[in-house]
């Protein structure tokens, strides 16, 4: 585990010098994700680390074509440690050192306790899943998750950051209710202008604006999406604020995050944050 700590370049890849250096207990390629990078969960010494690649130049046969090519995923392993370097949270993934190999970056960061809150599609519905798990869990712990979630974003807002492709996906809750939140790759200095269209992420939590092309995208689109993400997960996924675990009050602060309009939203994720929190209930 030393050198995946204290390496700063090898002529390695990224895969040979973490099979050198760490036993592997998972690997997340081509055939569990679309992205074409290369990851590893590594055990060494009684630690666990993760460790991120922008996978090989030349994809095995039969992977996914993924939507950037390797400069493309390299650029976008360089923003995360841009992002890593310049906010720092309890809620955000730790990360703990960048490898230059002979098949990109490597980014080694703190193994995060828990389990990742998405799953496939097909088994959402499954009541043992960890997405139905962690919508059902009691009130007072879905809301200490949310709060992390939002002051995350208070932090990351401050330090300039507009949050893209956020989604369960990037949430990893373990058993004492502590957050992680992962893969902020995509997340982008703001304000911006959408040039894409339809910009990378899951259409359950995304803006309008993210669908828009030439929109503005801002605090306010981040505002949007964690507004999304704690109605979806704090009303038992149905949606229904009337049904939501917080407080009314709380529940209105969502309602006004949500708004289509950016203009009707929190004009920043500290308003946000502000609101949420004078919303709590008693204690």
């Amino acid at each position: 585990m030393r050198a995946l700590l204290t390496t700063s370049s090898t002529d390695a890849t990224a895969e040979a010098f973490v099979r050198e250096h760490g036993t592997v207990v998972r690997t997340f390629d081509h055939r569990t994700q679309d992205s074409g990078n290369v990851s590893w969960l590594v055990e060494a010494d009684g630690r666990q680390l993760f460790v991120k690649s922008a996978g090989p130049i030349e994809l095995p046969a039969g992977a996914v074509v993924p939507y950037l090519d390797h400069a493309g995923r390299v650029a976008l392993l360089e923003n995360a440690v841009a992002l890593a370097r310049s906010c720092e949270h309890l809620a955000l993934a730790r990360l703990l050192n960048v490898i230059t190999t002979a098949s990109g970056p490597a980014l080694v960061y703190d193994g995060a306790p828990g389990e990742l809150v998405h799953v496939p599609v097909d088994q959402r519905d499954d009541p043992a899943s960890a997405y139905q798990r962690f919508a059902h869990l009691p009130a007072d712990r879905m809301l200490a998750v949310l709060d992390q979630l939002i002051d995350a974003h208070v932090a990351l807002a401050d330090a300039g950051w507009v949050a893209c492709d956020l989604y369960d996906g990037c949430l990893i809750v373990d058993e004492d209710d502590r957050l992680t939140v992962v893969d902020l790759d995509t997340y982008r200095r703001g304000p911006f202008l959408n040039t894409m269209g339809r910009m990378f992420g899951s259409s359950r939590f995304m803006a309008p604006e993210e669908l828009t092309l030439g929109a503005t995208i801002d605090q306010r689109t981040t505002v949007f999406t964690l507004g999304r993400i704690a109605t979806h997960f704090g009303t038992r996924l149905t949606e229904d604020l009337g049904r939501f675990v917080g407080s009314v009050e709380q529940a209105e602060v969502l309602r006004r995050a949500c708004q289509p309009d950016p203009a009707d939203r929190y004009g920043t994720v500290a308003e946000l944050g502000a609101a949420w929190n004078a919303g709590r209930g008693p204690t």
